[in-house]
């Protein structure tokens, strides 16, 4: 495969991994969110009243947060020639691994620790 051809993606547009990142974390951002509250009513029909698990719920969301924008962070300071260089390619994955691990794992496994607490 040829350089140029490395630099493009299926529909022939420069990568930019920027760009993917953002787009990325916006959409385990969403997913996280989903998982979790659909986890925490599955738990909330399960027999508890309180006012905690909503709470809980508002600050494991928000919590978070900051988690995913590390991830993005450290890929919007590149440079225009950099964030289309293909080199970075294993780097992005390996980031998309920990986000998308992070981003369904996570929730799954809080609601379990609510779950064993109550």
């Amino acid at each position: 495969m040829n350089e140029l051809s490395q630099q493009h993606d299926v529909a022939g547009k420069t990568r930019d991994w920027r760009k993917s990142m953002s787009d990325h974390v916006a959409w385990a951002l969403l997913v996280y969110t989903t998982i979790q509250i659909f986890a925490t009513v599955k738990a909330l029909a399960n027999g508890t009243s309180s006012i905690l698990p909503y709470v809980a719920l508002v600050v494991l969301v928000a919590a978070i947060i900051p988690a995913c924008r590390w991830f993005e962070k450290r890929w919007s300071h590149l440079s225009d020639d950099q964030a289309s260089d293909e080199s970075y390619a294993s780097a992005f994955r390996r980031d998309l691994t920990g986000l998308w691990v992070l981003a369904i794992v996570l929730p799954l496994a809080l609601t379990g620790i609510f779950k064993a607490v109550l």
